[in-house]
């Protein structure tokens, strides 16, 4: 999927993969890959700066690990991170019904 697409979406899609334990930036990559059936792959260069600003938000914390013998940082949400995520779902939802409604009253037209 191309990234303007997802402008606007990549934090309420990260705080939902977080919503389900911590993970560090390549598992969020890979779950969001896994999740959308492959429709969001998106470059690690793309997902720090949102875990970075979503951590300075204080919707997140990290904390450094190392795996076999490799640093790793995971992230987890944070109270306000849950809070977050119920509001932009919330609103993602209502947003989303609400395209549906339109596309939906009106027929496709035929391409030919």
């Amino acid at each position: 999927m191309k990234g303007q697409a997802l402008k606007g979406h990549l934090d309420l899609l990260v705080l939902a993969v977080l919503a389900n334990g911590p993970l560090h930036g390549y598992a969020v990559i890979e779950e969001l890959r896994v999740r959308s059936g492959d429709a969001f792959d998106l470059p690690e260069g793309t997902l720090y700066p949102v875990l970075h600003r979503l951590q300075q938000a204080k919707l997140l914390t990290s904390t450094w690990n190392e795996v076999d013998g490799r640093r790793r940082r995971t992230y987890q949400l944070t109270r306000p991170g849950r809070a977050a995520l119920v509001e932009q779902r919330t609103a993602w939802e209502e947003f989303s019904t609400a395209v549906g409604d339109v596309l939906g009253r009106v027929p496709w037209p035929n391409v030919t």
